[in-house]
C-alpha cells in the first residue's frame, strides 16, 4: 500500500510503502527500545520526513503501537501454535525454541515486549502500560492451557498452573534480557535445555 506524503519534489507528490516503512520502524524500536529510538532514527530508517510520519502513522506512541502489532503478527506467530501443543511440556518447548529463534537474531536481540515494558519515562508510561497489558493477556492464555493440562492429568497434581506459567514467563523474559546483553545462541540454548530437563512430568 502506498500513501502520498506531504513532501513535494519538483511539483510531484512523493509516495512511500507504508508496510515497508512500518517494518523499518519496528527494526529501530526493537534495536533501541521506545525511549532510545529518536524521531531522527525513525524517519531516517523509514525514508520519510517527520510530517509524513505523523500523517501516515500518528505520533511516536501510535507508531510504536502499530509496530508492536506487526511484531506480534509476524515474530510471535509461534505463540498461538505453541498453545496448541498436545502436552504442557510441548507447549513450553515450542515457546522456548520459538523465543530462541527470535532472541538470537543477527540485528535485533531480545523481545520487543520486554524492551517496551522497561520504558520508564513519563512520556513512555502509556507504552509501558500497553505492553504490560499485552503480556498479561499472553500469560493468562498460558495459565489456562496449563490448567487444562492439569485437569487432563498431563501435569502432576501438586503442580500449581499459575506458578508454572509464571516460571516459564520468567525464563522467557530472562532469555530476552540476556540476549540483549549479548548472550550467545549456545548460552540461550543451555537455558532452554535446563528448563525442559526440569519440567514437571505427570
Amino acid at each position: 500500500m502506498k500513501i502520498p506524503t506531504a513532501c513535494v519534489a519538483r511539483g510531484r507528490p512523493r509516495e512511500f510503502d507504508t508496510d515497508k516503512a512500518l517494518a523499518a520502524a519496528l527494526s529501530v524500536f526493537w534495536a533501541k527500545g521506545y525511549e532510545g529510538a529518536s524521531m531522527a532514527d525513525l524517519t531516517e530508517a523509514m525514508g520519510i520526513t517527520k510530517p509524513s510520519l505523523y500523517a501516515a502513522f500518528g505520533n511516536k506512541e501510535a507508531l510504536f503501537t502499530k509496530a508492536l502489532d506487526l511484531y506480534q503478527r509476524e515474530k510471535l506467530a509461534y505463540v498461538s501454535e505453541a498453545l496448541k501443543a498436545p502436552t504442557a511440556r510441548g507447549v513450553a518447548e515450542h515457546f522456548l525454541r520459538g523465543a530462541l529463534e527470535i532472541y538470537s537474531g543477527e540485528k535485533c536481540r531480545g523481545c520487543l515486549t520486554v524492551i517496551g515494558a522497561s520504558a520508564c519515562g513519563d512520556e513512555a508510561e502509556g507504552i509501558r502500560e500497553e505492553v504490560v497489558a499485552r503480556g498479561a493477556a499472553a500469560k493468562q492464555a498460558l495459565l489456562e492451557r496449563f490448567e487444562r493440562a492439569k485437569q487432563d492429568g498431563d501435569l502432576p497434581a501438586n503442580v500449581d498452573p499459575q506458578g508454572l506459567a509464571a516460571y516459564l514467563t520468567a525464563v522467557l523474559q530472562g532469555m530476552s534480557v540476556q540476549a540483549g546483553a549479548g548472550a550467545s545462541r549456545s548460552e540461550l540454548e543451555q537455558l532452554v535445555e535446563i528448563c525442559l530437563a526440569t519440567w514437571p512430568g505427570a
